[in-house]
């Protein structure tokens, strides 16, 4: 029962630390996202031209090429992740990005 145990631990740990590790490179991946929406659509200012329409046809593309998860909602969600942490090395290590 004891070697059940050890092996139970290994594998919790294992499957903790991975989504740890997941977790991490969805946010940065969804930063970036949202830096480069930032820098194109909106050239640095706080909010984009209105009628660029940059967003849907942004979410259309990415949508076609990789699923679901990318709609016009979502990236401004990581529009605003950006926003609220413009410094990467800034953000707090404990966020998710459900949170």
């Amino acid at each position: 029962m004891q070697l059940y145990q050890h092996v139970k631990q290994i594998i919790e740990a294992s499957r903790l630390q991975s989504l740890r590790a997941v977790n991490s490179i969805l946010l940065k991946t969804y930063w970036e996202i949202g830096r480069l929406i930032v820098e194109d659509e909106q050239e640095g200012k706080t909010k984009a031209v209105y009628g660029k329409a940059v967003l849907k046809t942004l979410s259309q593309q990415l949508t076609i090429e990789f699923g679901k998860g990318f709609d016009e909602r979502n990236l401004n969600n990581m529009r605003a992740f950006y926003s609220a942490f413009p410094i990467w090395y800034e953000m707090p290590t404990e966020l998710s990005w459900t949170n």
